[in-house]
């Protein structure tokens, strides 16, 4: 049985990374970069503004862990970008399940949503394996 998204996120081909392209988020639009870290297993995140200032360099996508969460800087995207498994079934983001059980999600359900996944989501920070 297939399951539906409770949120959208951001789709991209991981085969062609690293990849850099334009996305729209609330009101702003962004450069977006991605890439991946094969010695380590591991995918990150570079953000530039509208204007191509850099804002953020190599965010390591942690499992359930929003982007950006330890920085304060007002340029920061509205909503949280959140790599996760829906399911909750994934331990870490890893190249065999991003794009398959893991996904880079706009995490824009209101606060006061019915949202099971928000109970299962673990942000005890075990995936720091650099």
């Amino acid at each position: 049985m297939d399951t539906i998204a409770k949120r959208d996120y951001i789709d991209f081909d991981k085969e062609e990374v690293p990849v850099v392209f334009d996305i729209d988020l609330e009101e702003d639009t962004f450069t977006m970069g991605i890439n991946y870290n094969q010695t380590n297993d591991f995918f990150t995140v570079d953000l530039w503004d509208s204007e191509g200032n850099v804002i953020v360099l190599g965010e390591k996508m942690v499992l359930n862990r929003p982007l950006f969460d330890d920085l304060v800087d007002e340029r920061l995207p509205g909503p949280s970008l959140v790599p996760m498994d829906e399911a909750g079934n994934e331990k870490r983001v890893s190249w065999d399940n991003f794009g398959v059980t893991v996904f880079l999600y706009i995490d824009d359900i209101s606060d006061d949503s019915d949202d099971p996944i928000e109970d299962n989501l673990d942000y005890d920070g075990d995936d720091y394996d650099y």
